[in-house]
């Protein structure tokens, strides 16, 4: 998945395959809505490759956060919100039409508490929340026919090459700055509804920043504008003391992870 350097032309192509196989929507199939369709062949992909840790103790450590976080967002989204460990080397976390959440193994031992953990599940489930992918998709679907510049033999669903392209999209190009900037305010939000501390999310901005882990996480897709999100975010803290006043911006009240040890070891998929 993170040779997206590379695979961005096929991605690409791909998506322009899908745009000219239909203009309009994937029709839906099976009771599920274009979104389902994209979000559950993500998840097939993923689940091909390998990726989708299935068992593992890391779930004991995002379980309690993410039915928090659920019970907040789940209101303002019409699919349930599931989460998923993938095995990736990156710490990193991504959001898929239809309501699925992916949290990178990695990203487990990277963050320092449970804020920033927390916080980094609610700015994904605020890009869900906004139907930030759908967006990404339909934009790419205005591509003009002409820079196709080959024959197509259609094969593969609409669905299917949609949800290819999309997990090439979000893990090179990812969302505008204007979308990041969105889902860090509505996932301020939701932390602070769910009882975790927003300021999780500034800290791991700023813990990113100081790492050096040779690639961008998807969550600072707009990287290096981190001091301008951060900068965003406290003027939101600010702007609404009603909310955010009992949270403390000290990272030393914050309750450390206790990740086990040698789980990347053990996981099963």
């Amino acid at each position: 998945m993170r040779d997206a350097p590379r695979k961005w032309k096929t991605v690409l192509l791909l998506l322009v395959i899908a745009w000219l196989a239909s203009t309009r929507s994937p029709s839906a199939g099976n009771g599920q809505d274009e979104e389902q369709q994209i979000g559950q062949e993500v998840f097939n992909e993923l689940k091909m490759k390998g990726e989708i840790v299935s068992s593992s103790p890391l779930y004991d450590l995002l379980n309690p956060i993410t039915a928090a976080v659920s019970r907040t967002a789940q209101p303002r989204y019409v699919h349930p919100f599931k989460f998923y460990l993938v095995h990736e080397q990156q710490p990193n976390a991504f959001a898929t039409p239809g309501g699925n959440v992916y949290v990178t193994d990695a990203l487990m031992y990277f963050v320092k508490n449970t804020e920033q953990l927390a916080g980094t599940l609610c700015h994904e489930v605020s890009h869900t929340i906004h139907h930030d992918s759908m967006a990404l998709l339909q934009k790419e679907r205005k591509i003009e026919r002409r820079e196709l510049g080959a024959a197509i033999i259609l094969g593969p669903s609409t669905a299917h090459l949609l949800a290819i392209a999309l997990i090439g999209k979000l893990n090179s190009l990812g969302y505008s700055r204007e979308a990041e900037a969105n889902a860090d305010l509505t996932g301020a939000d939701v932390c602070a509804a769910s009882g975790y501390n927003p300021w999780g999310l500034v800290w791991l901005f700023k813990d990113f920043d100081a790492a050096d882990l040779g690639q961008v996480p998807q969550i600072l897709s707009d990287h290096p504008n981190n001091p301008n999100r951060i900068a965003a975010l406290e003027r939101h803290f600010r702007a609404n003391p009603g909310m955010f006043g009992k949270f403390s911006s000290d990272p030393k009240t914050a309750k450390p992870m206790a990740v086990p040890a040698n789980t990347a070891e053990i996981f099963l998929r």
